[in-house]
């Protein structure tokens, strides 16, 4: 397998080198490396790096002491970072051949032999067997097969990457409802949907070993949804956790949504604005994405680090943290084809919606994407007032 080095980071390491003239194979590959997510790798040594410093403040150990899994590691090259640039003991896990010798040579290459562990093995075999402070699952496609182990065995908190979107988002259906037992909608605020959809169905597993959780850092970037949870062990906090979990009610006609709590609940068909059918979806988190302290700890760690995508990594933190966390997004594009007016710039907008009193926010997802806690009528008498 030839490779070639790169590095990200402070950490170099070796990484497969791609058939001649196919920039990106990611199935052609020996093993796995996709650097379109340094981005996605950047913030998650400084959000894991956050997730440390909460767990030694609350326990009488050292930085190496905290263990950290990175269960499909492909080149290493997320749990190396962390391994080097956090100093947490990582361990690399992949149940490839080729990824497994690539992982012990990248392990002396970065220097971190002293913090870091090669295992190769089919990774929810390994979580069910061991225990880790923080668990990290970054597949190629969905999580969803390995999410019961995953709750099992994670401690203190658990990221999770997803990059099938469109399962998530609606636009594979069948696909989303097998894989994540909830009904998306693939309309304008899809991406959120698919962070709730991802969220809801993480609650529900953790609540199967008597876990709870609480969203720290949420976001739906390019290709791929990304979250940061606190996981809180007992009945009482799974309980709590189960208790933001809901349906959406959408008009598409009107724009008008409504949100119900609960797993058993009555929705009517019509919607309540201008009787119109609505679309249902759920069960999904209707609860936090983001919190607010957390964010500025990940902003302060990203600041303090040389990362290849600083400034990328801090404006989407930004966006999470200033967004207001209710569900879900409107489209301003969307609400201004549906009254026939045109979009007038959005910081002229979110002004003159604030004047009605109403709280209101842009959001990380689009650029033309705000929310607000004002209805949907008084959102358009703002759009045709400007």
């Amino acid at each position: 397998m030839l490779s070639t080095k790169v590095t990200e980071g402070s950490t170099t390491v070796s990484v497969p080198v791609p058939p001649e003239g196919v920039p990106f194979p990611p199935s052609e590959a020996p093993v796995f490396y996709n650097p379109h997510m340094e981005l996605n790798r950047d913030i998650s040594v400084a959000a894991t790096s956050a997730c440390a410093k909460r767990i030694l403040l609350k326990k009488d150990m050292e930085l190496k002491d905290i263990t950290y899994l990175d269960a499909m590691s492909a080149s290493g090259i997320r749990g190396l970072r962390i391994a080097n640039e956090v100093g947490i003991t990582s361990i690399l896990n992949d149940w490839s051949d080729d990824a497994h010798e690539l992982i012990l040579e990248n392990i002396e290459l970065a220097g971190v032999s002293d913090i870091a562990e090669a295992t190769c093995k089919n990774a929810n075999v390994l979580m069910h067997e061991r225990r880790f402070n923080i668990v990290d699952l970054d597949p190629f496609g969905t999580p969803a097969p390995y999410l019961d182990a995953a709750t099992r065995s994670v401690v203190h908190f658990l990221e999770v990457t997803a990059t099938d979107t469109a399962p998530l988002c609606g636009a594979h259906f069948n696909s989303g409802m097998r894989k994540y037992a909830a009904v998306p909608l693939n309309n304008e605020f899809h991406s959120e949907m698919g962070v709730r959809i991802l969220l809801g169905k993480i609650a529900r597993e953790l609540a199967k070993h008597d876990k709870g959780m609480t969203p720290l850092l949420s976001h739906a970037t390019r290709h791929y949804v990304r979250t940061y949870l606190q996981v809180k062990k007992g009945a009482k906090q799974a309980d709590k956790a189960l208790k933001e979990l809901g349906f959406l009610s959408h008009c598409e006609h009107c724009g008008h949504r409504e949100v119900s709590h609960g797993m058993a609940i009555s929705i009517s068909a019509h919607c309540s604005s201008c009787g119109k059918d609505v679309y249902i979806a759920g069960p999904l988190w209707l609860g936090q994405l983001h919190e607010t302290q957390y964010c500025d700890e990940v902003l302060l760690e990203i600041e303090d680090r040389p990362l290849g995508t600083k400034e990328q990594a801090k404006k989407l933190v930004l966006a999470c943290r200033d967004e207001l966390d209710i569900p879900f997004f409107y489209d301003q594009h969307v609400i201004c084809k549906m009254i026939g007016v045109s979009a007038p710039a959005m910081d002229m907008f979110i002004a003159a919606l604030r004047d009605t009193g109403a709280n209101v926010s842009r959001t990380h997802f689009t650029g033309i994407s705000f929310k607000t806690d004002a209805n949907i009528a008084t959102i358009k008498d703002v759009l045709r007032g400007l």
